[in-house]
């Protein structure tokens, strides 16, 4: 694994523009995608995390936000789902130039749900890289600046999370076998007082990515984004707002796949450090 820096960001604002719920004016969708704007060092930086399944409710909350992308550094592609890819197309578009954007090898790789249903990125690569994107795709924890990593791949070691809730398929030697989707990574901002941990739909297991953010980078302050949590069991749900606090996560921003049950419990257990994510809503980490 590289190694990773001990640099740390001054402060973060994470502009949410795609998700389920939404307030005013703004357009909610399925999926996720987060604007961050960063200071590292006295110099701004900005971060795509996610495109949601469609770009042009992003354009419009952009808008209404009063953001644009201009200098923007990379998109962060959490995994390979259309929810989370399908913005890609419009984005690179929009920008007119070249953009690093940084996943997993999997990333082009077919992804099926029974009855059959294709849920993977709805473009070819190819057609991509002639919009400017310029993939790297790492199967280790990728730097982007200094205190700013992605995950990579996840260990799987939460006995919790021993069963995935979704069963996906993709192809291997002309044959549907289950995908365990190893492309899941998330994306670690490290700050004074903890890192913020942002996450897409967390198929590897949000006790897992969790535990492994703290292994990268130290204690996680703040998790954001979808756990996955959509019809599990009342008992995983118990055990995953316990770990959260066993594992010293002090505030909870989620939404998208993470479902009503979970919500109401890491509501009551963490009560006003408990925010349910909406699309328009700006949250900041000094």
């Amino acid at each position: 694994m590289p190694a990773i820096s001990m640099g740390k960001v001054d402060e973060l604002e994470v502009h949410v523009l795609a998700e389920e719920h939404a307030s005013g004016m703004f357009w909610a969708q399925h999926g996720i995608s987060f604007l961050l704007k960063l200071d590292a060092g006295g110099r701004e930086y900005k971060l795509l995390f996610d495109t949601g399944n469609s770009w042009e409710p992003v354009r419009h909350n952009l808008s209404l936000l009063g953001e644009d992308l201009s200098g923007l550094k990379a998109v962060v592609l959490s995994h390979r789902h259309y929810d989370h890819t399908g913005g890609l197309r419009g984005l690179l578009e929009d920008l007119n130039g070249s953009l690093p954007v940084i996943s997993h090898p999997d990333l082009f790789r077919p992804n099926f749900v029974l009855p059959l249903r294709d849920i993977g990125i709805p473009y070819r690569r190819e057609e991509l890289e002639n919009l400017g994107a310029r993939f790297l795709l790492s199967r280790d924890p990728v730097e982007i600046l200094p205190g700013v990593v992605t995950t990579g791949e996840v260990p799987r070691t939460s006995e919790l999370e021993s069963r995935m809730t979704i069963e996906t398929y993709t192809l291997r030697d002309g044959r549907l076998v289950r995908d365990p989707l190893m492309d899941d990574n998330s994306l670690l901002v490290r700050m004074d007082g903890g890192s913020i941990l942002l996450t897409g739909c967390s198929h590897a297991g949000i006790v897992n990515i969790v535990r492994y953010a703290h292994e990268l980078a130290g204690p996680v302050r703040a998790v954001m984004g979808g756990f996955h949590l959509l019809g599990a069991g009342e008992e995983r749900i118990r055990g995953t707002v316990r770990a959260f606090r066993e594992m010293g996560v002090r505030e909870v921003y989620t939404g998208h796949c993470t479902g009503l049950k979970a919500e109401c419990a890491f509501m009551k257990e963490y009560g006003s450090d408990f925010k349910q994510l909406a699309v328009g809503r700006v949250y900041r980490f000094p």
